[in-house]
């Protein structure tokens, strides 16, 4: 009884050591008798006990890894703290175990020494502006450095550069009086804006108020002018009736010329500085200038 337990317990412990369960996104390293035997892929796998050892467990899902805050030097001579994260992936889970003791801390120190590199070429303020030129950079440095090591490196990404106290001071001055700056441009570009809006405006008033005026006299004038001609046209008509009137009567020569006389009067009332007599009416006007002489004469003898 006792051998079949000890036989039982034998029998687990071989199980136990010859069936694997690898999960998935997962990948075993094999080796037979210290040498490297195979990669056991997700699902079942069956080994050799005793002869057989899984060497290492590989992730084959993309990791992240913080590369700790270094204090880099610029080109200006400006010491600054940068923060960065690269996301990398294993292609070659073989070459991941072998090809190098420690994935994580190439990866690590490879990082750092290429952000000092690459930074130390910059000026400060380059290194804010070129946040994804950095990034590019790193990134192509990274992956072709670790394809020996059988990994993939996606994506690296600055998460923060950090200078000096004094410096930040400095910086932050440098943007309010930036800020104030184009405040003040911002202001006087409305204040000009403005001048200028009212200034065409005046402008186009007193154009439209000049037009007004000029169209009020034009047709003041015109209704003045259109007032004198009616007026005249009514003369004329009348002048023509009473003409009309005279021929029909058959007036003698002396009628005609007291008419004449009469109407002669009327348009000297008229605000003409001219007055054209009438041919006809010169010898009535004689005619009473010679009877004015004759009274003359008349109160002289007297």
């Amino acid at each position: 009884m006792a051998f079949l337990i000890i036989l039982l317990v034998i029998i687990v412990i071989i199980a136990f050591k010859s069936i694997k369960i690898v999960k998935q996104a997962e990948v075993y390293i094999i080796e037979r008798l210290g040498k490297y035997h195979k990669i056991a892929d997700a699902g079942l796998t069956i080994i050799v006990p005793f002869i057989d050892h899984v060497r290492s467990v590989v992730s084959l899902k993309q990791q992240t890894m913080d590369i700790p805050p270094q204090g880099v030097i610029t080109k200006d001579n400006v010491t600054i703290t940068i923060d960065t994260v690269v996301f990398y992936k294993i292609t070659d889970p073989a070459k991941a175990v072998y090809e190098i003791q420690s994935l994580k801390k190439g990866i690590e120190y490879l990082a750092i020494t290429t952000i000092r590199d690459i930074v130390g070429k910059m000026d400060l303020d380059a290194t804010f502006s070129s946040r994804d030129a950095i990034n590019d950079q790193l990134r192509v440095i990274l992956d072709e450095a670790t394809d020996q090591w059988g990994c993939k490196v996606d994506r690296v990404e600055i998460k923060d550069i950090t200078p000096p106290a004094d410096i930040r001071d400095a910086m932050e001055k440098q943007m309010n009086a930036e800020r104030n700056k184009r405040a003040l441009i911002l202001q006087a570009e409305g204040e000009r804006q403005s001048a200028i809006t009212i200034a065409e405006g005046q402008k186009e008033a007193a154009i439209l108020q000049a037009e007004a005026d000029r169209e009020a006299k034009i047709r003041r004038a015109a209704g003045e002018a259109d007032a004198i001609k009616k007026v005249a046209e009514a003369k004329a008509k009348e002048v023509e009736m009473i003409y009309a009137a005279m021929k029909k009567a058959e007036p003698d020569d002396k009628l005609v010329q007291l008419k004449s006389l009469e109407a002669l009067e009327e348009v000297a009332k008229g605000d003409a500085n001219k007055v054209f007599i009438p041919f006809e009416a010169t010898s009535a006007l004689s005619s009473l200038g010679a009877i004015k002489e004759m009274f003359k004469d008349d109160k002289t003898k007297k």
